[in-house]
Order: C-alpha cells, then structure tokens, then sequence
C-alpha cells in the first residue's frame, strides 16, 4: 500500500550531549531521502528512531495509514549462530515475526480466547502483506540472482562477507515494507551488487530513508538530502539530488564565512575608532589639567568641550557596536588531516609472482605472472569472490602457493588497511594495542594522536574489539601516519568512513609517493585516485586491463 512517513520537531542526543533537534521530514511514497554526516552526528540514532527502535526525546513519527509496514535494515556485521540464509531472509523480511504473531493468533483462536478471531484476522493480513505466503519461493528465485552459489540452508557464519552482503541485498529485494529505512546497504557490495541495488531503489514505490557513504549511489538514487551538522547542531533539508546537494552546502558554507567576515570586520573598525575617540578624549583631560596653571578660561572651556566632544562620539560609537545584528562564527566539522608517513623507497621491483596457484576450498586463484614495480599505483577490481583478497595476500607471501613461486623486496615497509578491520580488533584496550605498534611512541603522544582521529579517551581505554568498524578504520589510518610505509595496500577503505574522511583520504592518497595497491567498489574514489595501473580479477583470473 501507499504510505507517508511523517516526522515533526525530532530530537534526540546522547546524555546531555544533542544530536539533533527540530527536525521535521515527511517521507512520501517514490522519496529516496539520504541522510548524510560525519560519523556520530546521528544518522544511525535517526534511522532507529523514526523505526521506533529508540524513543524519541523530543516530537513525534506519525506512519500513515497506521496499517502501514515499516522496515528498518541495519547492515549487519556479524552473522547469526544456527541461522541459515532463509531464516535469516525471513528475519530481515519481518516475515519471522509476523509469522510468530499468526501461530499465536491461531492457537488463541483454536482455545477460543475471546477477541481471538480479531487478532487472527490482524496477524494473518499483516503476514501476507510482508509476503509471507510465498517468501521461500521468491527468495530461491532473487537468491540464485543476485547471490549465485549460496544455498538457503547454508548457514549464515559461513559465508563471506561479499556473501553476506549479498544476503543482506536479497532481502532487502524481497521485503514488502511500505516505508524501508536502510543503513548502509552499499558496503561490501561490488560494481554489479551496487547496479543491482541501485535499480531497486530506482524502482521502489516505497518511501525510503537511506544511510550510505558511496557517492556515486548517493548521486543516482536520493531525490532529497537530509544534513546532520553536528559541528553547527543544525539539521537542514535539502530539497534536491546528492550533486545539487554538494554544490547548495558549499554555497551555503561560503556565504556564512563571507557574512562573518563583513561582521567581524565592522566590529572590529568600530571597536577600533572607539578607542581611538576614548584616547583622544583622555589626551584633552591630561592637557587640561596641564594648563590648567595657565588660567586662560578660554583654553580650559576649549579643552572641556573637546573631552565631551569626544567622549560623545565614543558613546555613539558604542551604541552603533550593540546595534549590529551578530553573526556567529561558522564552526568548523572534525577533520581528518591524514598525512601518510613516507618511508625510503623499496627498491626497483616490489613484489612479484610467477606461475603462482593458490588453492582455497573449491577455489582456485592462477596462475598468475605478476610484477608490482616501485611507484607503482595499482587498482584492483573484481566481483564479491573473484579472488582480489587472495590476490592480496599471495603477492605479500601471507599465503603458501601451491604452485609457483613469489617474493617480497626485502626493503618493503608496509602500510595496510584489511577489509575486514582486523589490526585492532581484540579484547586488548586500543590505547595498548596500538601501542604495542609503535613502541617508540609515549604514550602521551599515542594518545594525541589517536584524539587527531577521534579516538578520545572513551575511545583508547575501551576493548579495540568493541569499537565501531568506523572506529577501527580511523585507528588504522592513525597507524599510517604514525608509521613510515613505502608501500600501502588498501582494501575497501572506504567503508564505514564518512563522506568528509574519504574525500580527506582520497588528498592524502594524492600526496603519497610510494606504491599503492588499491582495492575498492567506490567508483569516484577509483576515478579520483591516480594510478597506473588497473587489474581486473574474475573467478581467480587476473588480466590487466
């Protein structure tokens, strides 16, 4: 059915810390609305909070018709224990539990509770509504599509994270929620993953409330931009796509530093002349009072008149100073300010592979001829599964060949972010985790460092296991400005980074001068990035294209 989401005066915060206050959206069906920050200015909290997962502080969220289904999909980074692929389907559907409510209603109505046939009438049309009478059916169907190779009695531990999020995609493709709130759906997607998604989202007629830090899916999907300004805690309404978006903010940006400026400015000329007049008028009360010895009441009345004269004008200088409209200075976001710490260079060749095979299970990477000179920028494409990890991961000997025979220059100082944020990702507080990579560093420093990414002192004392895969991406990149690499391996940087740290990273790539191994499915990051090079893998193949 057609449904409007609708939200008036929402607040929410942290404690005493606000997120964000006043905000009102309506959701109407064929909306793709993008909500859009620096990390912890609220999105995810937004998101809940318009799902009904967390109350709000303030104003109101209003489905209308209140029949209406509303689905919230988080990305999920751990999969369930027992769950297998439909189940999980069915949880993400709302399937699951519409169906719990229906064998409750029936068995009600079976003992003859009275009202029972009301709440099975309810269940039982909310159930078909999210597509349960024939979900397993469907879900064979938009599995084989867009997960090729995952079975739905196959348990969810089991898969890879492309997998996983390919599971994730599938749902979302089977859901029938009226009004669908989703949370990063892009990460972990590869080129086809996203062209699926995105055409999904073209073709809704839901309303939609989409998180995501991929541009390029921003730029073709949302018809309107909600802005978080935590630095300004101000929410803004855009109504218009992600490109128009960028170009009103940086408009907006502008004149709100131009309007400042011209404030500041008068201010301080104003500031400035009443001292001025202030001190020509005390210089008439010191001359006075030296000539006072002189008795000419002329020149006494001439310097008392000057004085006032002067002090009139400061008054009037004064009142002029409270008289203007005050325009507070434009606060400025977080920044990154990542600087890569350069190392002497590798030597002339890096890495190379010759007739390398590697052997995973059923898969099967080569054999591959490969070398990756000094100075190098490689990008590394492929599909979820193709073998870019593997590729990886032979190239800088973590793994035996089975076949073939590979090296590492002997000089290499690596600088690596892994897909799966696994550097700091134990029971071991973060502050001593990295810590015990940089054991030169005091840690004072290490701690000023940390705070540089902002990892504060909630942050360093806490488990590194607990922390957000946001929180463990910034301490990663905190290690490559405390370390010095000549070679700099990055797998899907981008993900769980905010738009203003990509772009920030993305400068920082332009400065580096070393080797750089790159792989990602964020198409303007590969546009944007300088290489020289482009690898494709497919089904464990490597081509260079």
């Amino acid at each position: 059915m057609s449904a409007t989401l609708v939200a008036r005066g929402l607040a929410a915060g942290h404690g005493a810390r606000v997120l964000f206050s006043g905000l009102d959206l309506v959701v109407a069906p064929g909306d793709v609305v993008g909500l859009v920050g620096v990390n912890g200015a609220g999105k995810s909290t937004l998101l809940r909070t318009l799902a009904g997962e967390l109350p709000a502080e303030a104003g109101s969220v209003v489905v209308s018709p209140p029949t209406a289904t509303l689905g919230y999909l988080p990305q999920e980074h751990e999969r369930r224990e027992g769950e297998t692929v439909l189940a999980a389907l069915e949880r993400r559907t709302g399937v699951s539990a519409a169906q719990a409510a229906l064998d409750t209603a029936t068995d009600d109505l079976a003992a003859g509770r009275p009202g029972a046939d009301d709440d099975y009438g309810h269940a039982l049309e909310h159930w078909l509504a999210l597509g349960g009478a024939d979900l397993e059916e469907r879900a064979g169907e938009v599995v084989a599509q867009v997960a090729p190779g995952v079975a739905l009695d196959a348990p969810t531990r089991g898969l890879s994270g492309g997998q996983a999020a390919r599971v994730g995609l599938a749902a979302l493709m089977l859901s029938r929620y009226d009004v669908l709130l989703l949370d990063e759906p892009t990460n972990d997607l590869d080129l086809a993953g996203l062209d699926q998604l995105e055409r999904f989202v073209a073709g809704s007629r839901s309303g939609i409330v989409v998180v995501s830090h991929d541009r390029e899916f921003l730029s073709r999907t949302v018809t309107r931009v909600v802005e978080l300004d935590l630095a300004q805690q101000l929410v803004r309404v855009h109504d218009v796509g992600y490109d128009a978006y960028l170009v009103e903010r940086d408009v907006a940006r502008r004149h709100a530093r131009e309007e400042y400026e011209e404030y500041a400015g008068t201010k301080a000329s104003l500031e400035a002349r009443a001292r001025m007049q202030r001190n020509w008028m005390a210089k008439g009360v010191r001359d006075s009072i030296k000539k006072s010895r002189d008795g000419d009441k002329h020149i006494k009345a001439h310097n008392r008149a000057s004085s006032e004269k002067q002090a009139a004008k400061a008054k009037q200088t004064d009142r002029r100073i409270e008289r203007l409209e005050v325009v507070e200075e434009p606060r400025k976001e977080w920044e990154l300010r990542l600087e890569i710490a350069a190392a002497p260079r590798a030597g002339a060749v890096v890495a190379t592979l010759r007739g390398a095979v590697v052997h995973r299970g059923g898969f099967t990477l080569g054999p591959v001829d490969l070398q990756v000179d000094w100075g190098d920028r490689v990008a590394i494409t492929g599909g979820n599964g193709s073998g870019k990890s593997t590729l990886l991961a032979a190239l800088l000997g973590r793994v035996p060949l089975d076949e073939g025979a590979g090296s590492v220059g002997p000089a290499v100082r690596l600088g690596e972010i892994d897909q799966a944020r696994g550097r700091f990702l134990g029971e071991q507080r973060l502050l001593d985790a990295f810590s015990s990579e940089v054991p030169d560093w005091p840690t004072a420093e290490v701690r000023t460092l940390l705070a540089k990414f902002g990892l504060v002192a909630d942050h360093v004392v806490r488990p590194a296991g607990t922390l957000s895969p946001g929180e463990r991406t910034r301490a990663a990149l905190a290690l490559l400005q405390a370390r010095g690499v000549n070679v700099l391996v990055l797998d899907e940087p981008t993900n769980h980074l905010d738009l203003p740290a990509i772009e920030q990273l993305e400068e920082a790539l332009a400065a580096y001068e070393g080797t750089l191994l790159l792989v990602t499915h964020d198409r303007r990051m590969l546009e944007s990035v300088a290489t020289t090079r482009r690898l494709e893998v497919t089904e464990g193949r490597v081509a260079e294209r």
